[in-house]
């Protein structure tokens, strides 16, 4: 048994992994999410279960939040009431791994640390399966000997590998950039596969010949497989993709960053969620055009 005490704030797709992937480790885990009934198959296992945010920080050494987007996280962490950070003790860690803006993530680290607890934002490039599998990629911003505190907690939520970005902010930067290239690939993909079709060829074959070439990339040929079994089953949901897009945006304009392409691809995911597409995997983007 390990003695730190974590708490995982937000139990989705990818916090609800982390948390079991804490619990297999040995680690005193508590949870909270805004709805109670996820909560229940973390119980199960030897979760201890918050009622708030500031409950599930209040013993913890290293909190972790994981949610949806800027609101979710001024919510989890700063709320008067029930917000983590006041139930916090100093010198504790906090870390974000939510996909955010950059901005945010510095304000929100400007109070939490103004508060005597330390910050990391740690957003994670991967999946489903990868945070099963233990093969998430950390993109951390942040002080060195903080994470050092935290490094084997990140590993044993389900990191195959850190990577010390560089300050607070950093880590969040590349974790758009990462989203945004994958989004562009695969929209970019759907979008010429679409016209092959409707020009004559065969979808499988469309696929086939262009997942030869070095052209395309291993991330797209796995989705082209996915697209071809018209398998959209989430791991990266489009309501995500074009929330990601946005905040790539926001984050661009603040440093006053040209990103026509990123801008001209949110346009394309947004228009996918407009048509109920928004829970699908990012491959069913491809519905627009084939």
């Amino acid at each position: 048994m390990n003695n730190q005490k974590i708490a995982v704030l937000g139990l989705g797709a990818m916090g609800s992994r982390m948390a079991v992937n804490l619990l297999k480790a040995g680690y005193n885990v508590t949870v909270w999410n805004r709805s109670p009934e996820s909560t229940k198959p973390l119980a199960a296992k030897g979760a201890t279960v918050a009622t708030t945010p500031k409950l599930a920080a209040k013993s913890a050494d290293i909190v972790i939040s994981m949610v949806t987007d800027i609101n979710a996280s001024r919510a989890v962490w700063l709320d008067s009431q029930t917000g983590a950070l006041s139930g916090m003790r100093q010198n504790a860690v906090a870390i974000e791994s939510s996909t955010l803006t950059v901005n945010w993530v510095k304000e929100l680290a400007a109070e939490i640390t103004s508060r005597g607890v330390e910050f990391l934002d740690a957003p994670v490039v991967g999946t489903r399966p990868q945070a099963d599998s233990g093969n998430l990629v950390y993109l951390v911003g942040g002080k060195a000997e903080t994470l050092k505190q935290a490094e084997n907690v990140l590993l044993s939520a389900g990191g195959g590998k850190i990577n010390h970005v560089g300050d607070i902010g950093e880590g969040m930067a590349i974790k758009l950039a990462v989203n945004a290239m994958f989004g562009i690939q695969i929209a970019a993909f759907a979008e010429i596969i679409g016209m092959l079709t409707k020009n004559g060829l065969k979808l499988e074959k469309a696929i086939q010949c262009l997942g030869d070439l070095p052209v395309t990339s291993p991330a797209v040929k796995n989705a082209a497989n996915l697209i071809l079994k018209d398998n959209h089953a989430a791991m990266f949901p489009i309501s995500l993709v074009e929330k990601d897009f946005r905040y790539v945006m926001q984050t661009a304009a603040d440093i006053k960053a040209k990103v026509p392409t990123s801008e001209a691809i949110h346009q394309v995911y947004l228009d996918a969620v407009n048509k109920g597409y928004g829970g699908d995997n990012i491959t069913g983007v491809a519905k627009l055009f084939i």
